[in-house]
C-alpha cells in the first residue's frame, strides 16, 4: 500500500507544530490560529482525495491495464494519543486491484476522512457503488464456455450441417452450387486383322457438363435434440459433346449441345442428436432423407431417337435433345454423422446409405412415342465423409475434408444391365467460414474431384441466417 504526499505532508506539519509550543505556553489566539491551520490542511487533504477518487473511477471505466504492484506503507502516525489525525484517506489494496480489473471482489471505496481536532464533525462523502462496465467484461476473460449441449460449430463443406437448430429457431438458408466435368471417350467400332490393325473407325467424343443449382433450404428446431428440414433446388444444365470419326478420310468435328433447367428434386430431412456430448467426447446425430422426383427425369426428355434407341433399326443415338433436372426415382437415405470436440479443432464425419426405389420406365422418342424399358432398378449409393474443422477466431473458421461415394450397379428387369460398372466418387474439400453478425454467416467451399467420374471441380457458397 502506497501514501500520497499530500497526506504525508499535512500529518507531519500538524505534528511538528504541537511539539514545538507546549500547551501551557500557548495562548487561546495561538490555539485558534493552529486550528484554522489545521483545518485548511485538512481541506486541502479532502481535495486531494477527491481528486484521487476521480482519478481511481477514471481508471475503473477506461480499459483494464496492468499496473505496478504498490509498494507497501504504515498508516499516518496520530497527532497524540486518543486524538486520531484521520479515521481513512488511504486508498486500500483492494480498490486498487478493482481499478485493474484483478480484484477479488466488489470494488471498495475510500473512506471519507473524519473531523478535525477541536472543530465539528463535517458530513461525510457518500461512498459510490458504481460497478465499473470493463471490470464485468473481464471476468469472462480466460473463463471455460459452459457446456449447453451443443457441439462447436465449423465451416461446414458437406452438404449435411453437423449443429442442430435450436428449439423454436428457424435457418433459412440460401445456396448457390456450381459443377464442371469432363470426360473423353474412345470408341472402336470395327475387327482388327493383326494387334496392330485396325480396320473399321474411331469415334473419340469428348463430353463438357456445367451444372449450376440454386437451393433455398428451411430448418426448423423442434427440440433441442431433433430438426426438421426442407430443400427446394432450381437446377440448369448444359453438356456440350464434341466428336470426331477418325480414319473416315475427315477432319472435321461435329459437336451437339443440349441444355435444361427445371425445378429439381425436392427434399426432406429429419435429424436427431442422439447423446450428450462434451469435452472430448463425441456427439452422434442420427439422420433420415428423403429425396422426391419431383425434377424432370432422364425418361421424360425427348432423345433424337426417332422410332428406337436400343435393339435393331436404331434410327438415333439416344442422346436427350434437353437434359434432365432430376433423378427419377424416389430415393431415402439413412445417416449417422459424429462430431469430436478437441479444442480448437472439431473432428467429424458421418457415414450414410441411399437406397433408390425401382419402378417401371420408359423413354420419350421424336415422334412422342414411348419406348419402354421395363423395370429400372438404381444401384444403392454407400457414402462417408470426414474431416476437421479449426476455429480461427470467434468469428472465422476453417475446414477440410474428404467425401466419398459408392455407386452400385444398376439393374433392368431384375438382370444387372449390360456395361453398368459400380463407380467410385472421390472428393476433396476445402472450406471457410465467416460470422457476418449473429444471426448470418458466409460459408464458401471447393471441391476437387479425385475419380474419373467425380466433378473436375465444385463451388458452393451458403448464406445461412437465423431467426
Amino acid at each position: 500500500m502506497r501514501t500520497f504526499p499530500a497526506l504525508s505532508a499535512g500529518a507531519l506539519a500538524v505534528s511538528a507544530a504541537f511539539c514545538a509550543l507546549p500547551a501551557q505556553a500557548q495562548s487561546v489566539e495561538e490555539l485558534v490560529e493552529q486550528v484554522k491551520a489545521m483545518r485548511q490542511q485538512l481541506d486541502a487533504q479532502r481535495a486531494r482525495i477527491d481528486e484521487l477518487e476521480r482519478d481511481v473511477r477514471t481508471a475503473r471505466t477506461a480499459a483494464p491495464q496492468p499496473a505496478p504492484q504498490p509498494a507497501p506503507v504504515q498508516p499516518i502516525v496520530p497527532v497524540s494519543q486518543g486524538e486520531p489525525m484521520l479515521a481513512g484517506g488511504l486508498v486500500s489494496q483492494d480498490v486498487l486491484a478493482g481499478a485493474r480489473g484483478t480484484g477479488t471482489g466488489a470494488p471498495q471505496q475510500p473512506a471519507a476522512p473524519a473531523a478535525p481536532v477541536g472543530g465539528p464533525a463535517s458530513a461525510p462523502t457518500a461512498p459510490t457503488n458504481t460497478a465499473p462496465a470493463a471490470a464485468a467484461n473481464t471476468a469472462a476473460v480466460g473463463r471455460a464456455p459452459s457446456d449447453n449441449g451443443r457441439p462447436r460449430e465449423v465451416a461446414p463443406i458437406f452438404e449435411q450441417p453437423g449443429v442442430l437448430t435450436p428449439r423454436g429457431k428457424y435457418v433459412f438458408e440460401p445456396a448457390f452450387q456450381y459443377a464442371y466435368s469432363s470426360s473423353n471417350r474412345v470408341a472402336l467400332v470395327g475387327y482388327t486383322v493383326i494387334p496392330a490393325l485396325l480396320i473399321g473407325l474411331v469415334d473419340v467424343r469428348e463430353v463438357k457438363r456445367n451444372t449450376s443449382t440454386a437451393t433455398v433450404t428451411l430448418r426448423r428446431g423442434l427440440t433441442n435434440r431433433f430438426e426438421v428440414e426442407a430443400k427446394l433446388p432450381y437446377v440448369y444444365r448444359s453438356d456440350a459433346t464434341v466428336s470426331r470419326e477418325v480414319f473416315t478420310g475427315t477432319a472435321v468435328e461435329r459437336a451437339f449441345e443440349t441444355s435444361g433447367k427445371a425445378i429439381g428434386d425436392v427434399e426432406l430431412a429429419g435429424r436427431y442428436q442422439l447423446n450428450d456430448g462434451g469435452a472430448d467426447k463425441p456427439y452422434f446425430i442420427a439422420g433420415l432423407r428423403y429425396k422426391s422426383r419431383t425434377g424432370k427425369d432422364p425418361f421424360e426428355v425427348t432423345t433424337d431417337c426417332q422410332r428406337r434407341c436400343v435393339g435393331e433399326n436404331i434410327t438415333g443415338s439416344g442422346l436427350p435433345l434437353e437434359l434432365p433436372t432430376g433423378s427419377g426415382f424416389h430415393s431415402l437415405q439413412p445417416s449417422l454423422t459424429w462430431l469430436f470436440p478437441s479444442d480448437p479443432a472439431v473432428f467429424f464425419g458421418s457415414f450414410s446409405y441411399l437406397h433408390n426405389f425401382k419402378r417401371d420406365v420408359s423413354r420419350t422418342v421424336l415422334n412422342g412415342e414411348k419406348e419402354s424399358l421395363g423395370e429400372v432398378a438404381p444401384g444403392g449409393v454407400f457414402g462417408f465423409n470426414f474431416g476437421m474443422g479449426l476455429a480461427l477466431n470467434d468469428k472465422a473458421s476453417f475446414s477440410v475434408g474428404y467425401d466419398h461415394n459408392s455407386v452400385a450397379r444398376t439393374k433392368q428387369n431384375g438382370a444387372t444391365v449390360p456395361g453398368s460398372v459400380r463407380m467410385q466418387l472421390g472428393t476433396l474439400l476445402i472450406g471457410y467460414s465467416y460470422r457476418l453478425n449473429n444471426k448470418k454467416t458466409l460459408s464458401v467451399a471447393v471441391g476437387a474431384g479425385l475419380t474419373r467420374d467425380t466433378p473436375d471441380v465444385t463451388l458452393m457458397v451458403r448464406v445461412p441466417m437465423s431467426y
